[in-house]
């Protein structure tokens, strides 16, 4: 009997489709990585296959041998794809979307409300990738959006006034938005992606939490229709001496609830990523919810702190901060990591009244305005500079003092300044006109003076025009001090400057009257 049972379980197994004799082979992978001599994306005859350049199953990683040939296992839903090396670039889509995968998905995508992959059927004889020669130098820079967040075609067109526009030729060797692309309205990702492409630039988007099927409950599915439009949501390259990682970090539980984690597959296509990437590297990991609120953060620190350089991004959060994680933060590594939370292109929500041309200034929660960043990489070295939309690169930073004062008040004024992307490695100094010392502000937690005001004023009676903002939060980057003791009357400049963890100095000036 107990033969029989195993005979009965055997068939079952069969018919499932846990087995098939005739494809068994088809469950491995095969294919070239091959330099694209004519550009078709086809590999014709004498095009040469490209020796030890990383291919993935999103798990395995392997290198490719002398004929530029890999082999790899795949299951009935898997995206393999290469690692793009330093000196060659992926095809590009018309929206300037890196071609560097292959879907494997014979059944395709379960039914969902928003589509995911068609099928896609057998398992081609041989999945190639092309590359083509691209020259990338030690240095360059790259551009960084959080959160696009678009919920109609109106948030689009702002984002097309407000930011892209004004980077349209932009010198940067590819862009990435750190995810919520748009506000779980997937059919906003065509016409997105098409108003991002105009900057003409390659262009990486990362997976955030609107960016999921929420009708199915199993993590697992939970990016079919991200991976439709735009491949794996996570991956890997390399660019110049700079080795970018991205990854999903935002694990679906069901009926639109989430947490910060990657995953034991994702997991170990780290571990192996890194196992092939030279320790002297620069290693940057760009994901949506911060690294602090993953679950597996401790995993991916022991991966990442015997590493002497490595920087980490994020978004989600709707305001910008710079992390130094320690020890106390259970980071073991001897030098603490770097992570930014990134600002939000869309601000906060693409909220707030609007301006002259119609546009809603968007101000962040913690006072700062949209916008994005331009990280210049030199080797292991990276610097960060914010950019507020349609503003001028120098404002940088907002100045908070009474419009009039007593002359016997001065020493008991405050004076605020929200530096945008001031971080505790930033100095912050004031001084009373042009002669006068210069004072070191004292950073201070609080919430920012603008931003209370203007939700005051939603709250009166008669609100502005425009989309309510999200409440105010506490700010990590105000600086304080208090005026001169004895000041003169007079009209006056306040001055502030500030440098930043990476050299660059900005200024400020307020005029103020002492009677």
């Amino acid at each position: 009997m107990r033969k029989i049972h195993l005979i009965l379980c055997l068939v079952s197994f069969v018919l499932a489709g846990g087995y098939d004799p005739a494809g068994a082979e088809s469950r491995t992978a095969t294919g070239f990585v091959y330099e694209d001599a004519n550009k078709n994306r086809t590999r014709d005859p004498g095009e040469k296959g490209l020796a030890g350049v990383h291919v993935s199953n999103g798990k395995e990683v392997v290198k490719t041998d002398a004929a530029g040939r890999y082999r790899l296992p795949v299951s009935e839903d898997t995206i393999l794809f290469v690692v793009k090396p330093r000196g060659w670039q992926s095809p590009l889509s018309a929206q300037n979307l890196p071609q560097f995968y292959y879907i494997h998905k014979p059944g395709g995508s379960p039914k969902m409300k928003f589509p995911g992959a068609a099928p896609t059927g057998p398992l081609p004889a041989s999945v190639d990738f092309p590359l083509c020669p691209k020259k990338e130098p030690n240095r360059f820079r790259v551009v960084l959006f959080g959160d696009t967040q678009t919920g109609s075609q109106e948030d689009v067109d702002y984002l097309a006034h407000d930011i892209v526009e004004e980077l349209i030729g932009v010198e940067a060797a590819f862009g990435v938005t750190l995810g919520d692309l748009a506000h779980e309205a997937p059919p906003l990702w065509e016409p997105l992606a098409k108003t991002v492409g105009l900057i003409g630039i390659p262009w990486h988007n990362v997976l955030g939490n609107h960016d999921m099927n929420f009708d199915y409950p199993d993590d697992n599915l939970s990016d079919e229709s991200f991976e439709r439009v735009f491949g794996p949501s996570y991956y890997a390259y390399d660019y110049g001496p700079v080795h970018f990682v991205i990854l999903n970090d935002v694990d679906s539980q069901g009926e639109g609830r989430y947490r910060g984690g990657i995953g034991a597959a994702q997991l170990e296509f780290l571990k192996n990523d890194l196992a092939l990437t030279p320790k002297g590297q620069l290693v940057v990991l760009m994901m949506h919810i911060p690294i602090m609120q993953t679950a597996e953060k401790e995993a991916i620190y022991r991966l990442l702190a015997a590493r002497p350089h490595t920087f980490s991004i994020s978004a989600h959060r709707h305001t910008q901060a710079h992390h130094f994680l320690g020890k106390k933060d259970g980071w073991p590594g001897v030098r603490p990591h770097h992570h930014l939370v990134h600002a939000t292109a869309c601000g906060g929500w693409w909220t707030g009244a609007p301006d002259e041309t119609g546009i809603p200034h968007a101000t962040m929660s913690d006072g700062a305005p949209n916008g994005y960043s331009i990280v210049t990489f030199d080797r292991t070295r990276y610097a960060v500079e914010f950019k507020a939309a349609r503003r001028p690169a120098h404002y940088q930073m907002n100045l908070y003092a009474p419009e009039e004062v007593a002359a016997g008040e001065t020493g008991k004024t405050e004076v605020a300044v929200n530096v945008f992307a001031g971080s505790e490695r930033s100095k912050v100094e004031m001084r009373l006109g042009d002669q006068g010392p210069w004072a070191i502000m004292q950073p201070i937690t609080r919430q920012d003076p603008y931003f209370v005001a203007i939700k005051k004023a939603e709250a009166g009676p008669n609100p502005p025009a425009g989309r309510k903002l999200p409440g105010a939060s506490d700010t990590s980057h105000i600086w304080r001090a208090f005026l001169p003791a004895g000041a003169p009357a007079g009209t006056h400049l306040i001055h502030v400057r500030t440098t930043d963890m990476f050299g660059h100095t900005y200024t400020a000036r307020r005029a103020i009257r002492v009677r």
